[in-house]
Parts: C-alpha cells; structure tokens; sequence
C-alpha cells in the first residue's frame, strides 16, 4: 500500500456514462464523467447497444483525464474497482473488461463491486465514515431501494424496492407525456418551481393501509405515471392547456412524498438515527428539501452528497473499492464477470 490509506482507483460503466474517480481514503483525487446521454436523447431513453459502443470510445481518454488530474500513475494505485453489476450487460461489459486488463497489465488486484452499495459509500468522501447502522434511500432511473446498512463491506439488507417503474423511470415517462427533454429529472424539477404541488391530487402509490402488510417499505410509481397520462389525455381531448408547471410540480410531490415518508418510517421501525439518500434522484431540489424537513422532525441526520457526485460516476465505486480494501476484504478472481441482476446483498464479486 502506497500510504496509510488505500489509493482506489474506481471504473463505473453501468448504463450511459463512463466514469473514472480515484480516492485516496476517503479524499476524492479525481472524479472525471464522459456522458453519452445526448445520443440517447432523440431515442427518449438509454439504447443499450449506444451506451456500449460510446463507453468503448470513452474508458481510455477518461482513465487518462482522472490519472492526470489525481497527479497519480497507474503503477500508484492499490487497487482497481469496477463496477460489476447491477446494470447493462453489454456496458458492465466494458468496464469489467478494462478493470480486469488494467489490473493485469499493473500487477493490481481488482474488486468487482456492487452499483447500489456504491452510492452509498459515496456520501463517506463528502461526510466521513457511515454510522453504523444506517438507512439508505437509493432513487434513480433503474433503482428504487430501501437498505439498512450495518457495514458497507458486505452487511446490507434490503428493506424494499420497486414493484414496478422506478422513480427516475417515472420521471422520464412523465417528462415524455409534457413535452419535456430526456432525462426528465432535471427539467421537472425546474417546470416544478413555477407550479403548485397541491393543484392535482395525483395518487401515492403503496400507502394504503391495504397495502402496507406486504409492502410497507416497497414503491410503486407505475400507477402514478398512468394517472398522469390519464390526467393529461383528458385535457387534451377536451382541447385545453395543459399547465405543465403545475402537473411537474404535482407529479414532483407525489414522488418525493411516498420516497422520504417510507424512508423516515424505515429509520422509526429499526432505530436508526441517520438516513443516507443516493443516486440520480437524490441531486432533486424538491427531494432534498421535503428529506430535510421530515429528517429535522424526526430527529434524524441526514446525509446526501452534492449533485454531481449522486450521479453515475467512478467516485463511488473507487470509494466502495477503498472501504473494501481498508476492511481487509480479498480481491475478486480475475475471471469475474458482468451480473446484471446483482443483488443488493451482494457488494463485492
């Protein structure tokens, strides 16, 4: 090891963007993002086959940007961790592929590691180390996940999950049906500030008493998504405006009522002080206040790192990288694979 805290060097290639990041510890060195997401938008949503031809074109010139950037060489680094799962086959692909000929061609050993528990331990470059226990919120395109998180090196328990739409999938649904450009977080979320969140009584899916038994910490978008179409089919047909901030900024409550409601109950069931929201979602400028205000009520710290680094980028998977290496966790074989499907409780390969 090149000092007292282990040099990671983290490769994310999960769905459209080709992230480098390099951390010392928990000090972030370099956190360098190549996005496809323009080639992606005139198809309304992520191609698969795109996504894996443009993180091909990306992995070198971005892994040259991040050493540069770090000051730090290959030769440096302690370890290479790679994002291996959940995400696109093909673009886990790239990356589990340059990780594994990085690795050999440094004489590094390389730690496969899971996508989900890796925005979690992206909050510890900007807030320290996670208290142990802790409950995480995880929203994005593909995810939305309930974890408790005893030790990020291999104790994480799903609380719930998506049934059906995540809350990022939902978002670009509705933002398609408003006219809006994809991904549709970032131009609801503006539509939003001009509307009235309490102009349209949209529903709040999974909340019901009925539902609660066998899901009271899972989510439901898809229902939500439907009434919006509805909602707006119907003015449509009778000929009338559609208010676009005003459906934003309804649709926006929805969501982000159901998510920190859930999350603070999750934290009130099992004891837990301190509430950790990551992915896409998480940059939300709605989601994050409405976090605040029931966190401060509820007596609970909460912690979400700033924007960019909720997003997909290889800062968090070298950060998950670092924590497994400081634990004393054994490298992945060299043969290992992209899993698509990668559970939660798994977080290294």
């Amino acid at each position: 090891m090149t000092g007292d805290e282990p040099l990671v060097l983290g490769i994310e290639t999960s769905c459209d963007e080709t992230g480098i990041g390099i951390v010392r510890g928990t000090t972030l060195l370099a956190d360098e993002v190549a996005s496809s997401v323009d080639e992606h938008a005139r198809y309304g949503g992520v191609v698969p086959e795109v996504a894996s031809r443009a993180h091909l074109e990306a992995i070198v010139p971005t892994m040259e940007r991040a050493l540069r950037t770090a000051g730090v060489r290959l030769a440096d680094v302690d370890a290479i961790a790679v994002t291996a799962g959940p995400g696109l086959a093909g673009a886990l692909l790239v990356g589990v592929a340059a990780a594994k000929g990085y690795a050999v061609a440094a004489d590094k050993p390389v730690y496969g590691v899971n996508h989900l528990a890796a925005h979690v331990a992206v909050d510890t470059l900007e807030h320290g180390p996670l208290p142990s226990p802790a409950v995480a919120l995880l929203v994005s395109g593909g995810h939305s996940s309930l974890l408790l998180i005893h030790d990020l090196a291999g104790d994480v328990r799903p609380l719930g999950a998506t049934i059906d739409d995540a809350a990022g999938e939902a978002y670009d649904k509705v933002a398609r049906l408003l006219g809006l450009p994809f991904p549709g977080g970032p131009p609801i979320d503006r539509a939003a500030r001009d509307g009235d969140p309490e102009a349209i009584a949209f529903p709040r899916g999974l909340t019901h008493a009925r539902d609660l038994a066998a899901h009271r910490f899972d989510f439901s978008f898809s229902g939500l998504k439907t009434a919006v179409a509805r909602w707006v089919e119907a003015r449509q047909r009778a000929g009338e405006a559609i208010p676009v901030a005003d459906v934003a900024a309804s649709f926006q409550e929805a969501v982000c009522d159901v998510l920190t409601a859930k999350a603070i109950d999750a934290c009130r069931e099992h004891g837990v002080d301190t509430l950790v929201i990551g992915g896409g979602v998480a940059a939300n400028s709605r989601l994050r206040a409405l976090a605040e205000q029931r966190c401060e009520r509820a007596g609970i710290t909460l912690r979400i790192p700033r924007a960019r680094l909720c997003t997909d980028n290889g800062a968090m998977v070298a950060a998950l990288g670092a924590h497994l290496v400081a634990a004393g966790q054994r490298p992945s074989p060299l043969d290992l694979g992209a899993d698509p499907g990668l559970p939660v409780t798994t977080v290294t390969v």
